[in-house]
């Protein structure tokens, strides 16, 4: 297997509602077959799909599927510390909800957490031991191009 994720799904109960939020914060949609929202990010797309269509297509009660509820993050890293409180605020004035205000952290970073509308968590963060690359690429540890 390849050291990389393509596609990232969230399953959510509202397609246009979630589609809305991504938007607010600059995304934009790439054209998709009808029941399917995706936009593109550096190297990867995070796909929007309606929860019960993703328990149908994975074959498991949607019973099974906890949005929001799950051991996965997603994440962002930005450039600068003020980025971090600045991404917070966009993200609730979109309609998600800030879980952990922006603020230092243990490992010697800044960061803060917030739930889209289908409570999918994001953190955000600044890491000065990681520093995006000029395309804005994360790598742990640096080294990105």
């Amino acid at each position: 297997m390849e050291r990389r994720v393509s596609l990232i799904t969230l399953g959510v109960a509202d397609l246009e509602r979630a589609a809305g939020f991504y938007e607010a914060l600059g995304w934009q949609r790439e054209p998709s077959p009808e029941g399917v929202i995706a936009f593109n990010l550096l190297g990867q797309t995070l796909g929007l799909f309606p929860l019960d269509k993703l328990a149908e297509d994975i074959g498991v009660p949607v019973e099974q599927l906890k949005p929001g509820g799950s051991t996965v993050t997603l994440a962002q890293n930005v450039r600068s510390v003020e980025a971090v409180a600045e991404l917070l605020q966009a993200a609730e004035a979109a309609g998600g909800r800030v879980l952990k205000p922006a603020q230092d952290v243990f490992w010697g970073g800044h960061h803060g957490y917030f739930a889209d509308p289908d409570g999918h968590f994001w953190e955000v963060a600044f890491n000065p031991f990681s520093p995006l690359g000029r395309d804005g690429a994360f790598q742990w540890g640096g080294g990105a191009s």
